[in-house]
């Protein structure tokens, strides 16, 4: 990023490009209405910005009406957003900015304006409708295609920084799996790995991907081996974070059969102390992971889990996770046994949720895929250990391009 500009012209260069937003304003679908407030605390000064389906906008200061978002950052990084050197997800991985309320509009106002020089937004959120239930999804990048889908109880959000390194080499779509993050909860939806996959099939057809690498982590590896089973043709490369392979020994399987996913209708609501003592329990390092993302991701699993949708969707998914059969007809291993995709399973010594003493299982069906063991890591090595799973995702990825559809590399072809 630049060298910091003096206060004078740094904020002047600030007020014009809040001034600016109504004519770069991309415009959004019918009935959307949502308020920022930006806060700049090296300028000293506040912005509130109006988007809604006629227009956007802008007033200096902050008003009575209560925002949907508060964005805090400084001057010489929120020009830096506008300019196009920096991306919304980069400088929040950085620290350079926070948000508070909700976290999918904080990075989707990015999206929605043109870049001073006339430029697309480096990235955008997309609100794919599907029958029944719609996908919300965040677009960045160019390249080959790369789908990010997350674990249980989580959202695109625990793969930004993910999305942002792959984006320089490819086109990155972070998806929220219905019933989770932004996307819809149908009330009514089976949230099995079926329905999951099908699900991210039509999405891909939504937005004209015919074929891509798959990354997911937890219940989104498990997604992302069913979509790689049923679609074989639609996946390139498989990278599965701690995935949900199927438990081996379901000491309370009679308990969980029992529990009905239909509780969830009843209001109730875990304590912000509880789920926050789970989100530290996912990771071996918790000095690795910063508070304030802690408090962001508690923040949203406890505003989605506040509605009924939401509740069915997570207690659904938890109960299907672990009933999935390991073995008989159609038992999750022997259907692994058949999986095609090139396949890297990425485990953490220290997982507490999926522990990595699972490899063996794949090697035993799947013995043609690459297992690597993260030490002193946890079940989210997206999040824990961010820079070595991006390298490894970046040359699995890379392995994968160079054999091409066919599996063979280039100079076995040329031979």
């Amino acid at each position: 990023m630049a060298a910091p500009a003096p206060h004078a012209a740094r904020l002047a260069a600030v007020e014009a490009g809040f001034r600016s937003l109504p004519d770069r304003y991309l415009g959004a679908e019918a009935g959307f209405d949502a308020t920022w407030r930006i806060v700049l605390g090296d300028v000293g000064h506040t912005w509130e910005v109006r988007c809604t389906t006629h227009g956007a906008r802008v007033r200096k200061g902050a008003t009575s009406r209560t925002p949907d978002v508060v964005i805090g950052t400084d001057g010489d990084t929120w020009n830096a957003l506008r300019s196009g050197e920096l991306s919304g997800i980069e400088a929040f991985g950085r620290r350079l900015l926070y948000a508070r309320g909700n976290l999918d509009l904080a990075i989707a106002f990015e999206g929605m304006f043109r870049l001073e020089s006339g430029r697309k937004p480096l990235l955008r959120i997309h609100e794919v409708r599907l029958p029944g239930r719609r996908v919300s999804t965040l677009t960045m990048g160019a390249g080959p295609d790369v789908l990010l889908i997350h674990g249980l109880g989580g959202a695109k959000s625990s793969f930004f920084d993910t999305a942002a390194a792959l984006s320089q080499r490819y086109r990155v779509h972070a998806l929220d799996l219905p019933g989770f993050g932004s996307s819809s909860k149908p009330t009514t939806a089976p949230y099995t790995a079926k329905w999951f996959a099908e699900t991210v099939r039509e999405t891909m057809d939504a937005l004209g991907i015919s074929r891509a690498h798959l990354a997911g982590n937890s219940m989104g590896g498990r997604v992302a081996i069913e979509l790689g089973l049923r679609h074989p043709d639609r996946v390139a490369g498989l990278a599965l974070l701690c995935p949900a392979v199927a438990f081996v020994k379901r000491t309370y399987h009679p308990i969980v059969r029992a529990l009905r996913p239909e509780l969830g209708l009843l209001p109730h609501q875990f304590s912000r102390d509880k789920v926050a003592e789970h989100f530290w329990s996912l990771f071996a390092d918790p000095d690795a992971i910063d508070p304030s993302v802690a408090d962001v991701v508690v923040d949203e699993f406890q505003r989605i889990y506040a509605s009924a949708g939401g509740r069915i969707a997570f207690l659904s998914a938890a109960r299907n996770i672990y009933l999935d059969a390991p073995y008989g007809r159609n038992g999750f291993y022997g259907r692994l046994s058949q999986l095609e995709a090139p396949a890297l399973f990425v485990w953490g010594s220290h997982d507490r949720v999926i522990p990595p003493a699972f490899a063996r299982h794949v090697a035993r069906w799947l013995p043609s895929a690459e297992q690597i063991v993260l030490e002193g890591c946890g079940h989210v090595p997206q999040v824990e250990r961010p820079a070595q799973t991006i390298g490894l995702l970046e040359r699995f990825f890379g392995q994968v391009d160079a054999r091409g559809p066919s599996g063979v590399v280039g100079s076995e072809k040329a031979a």
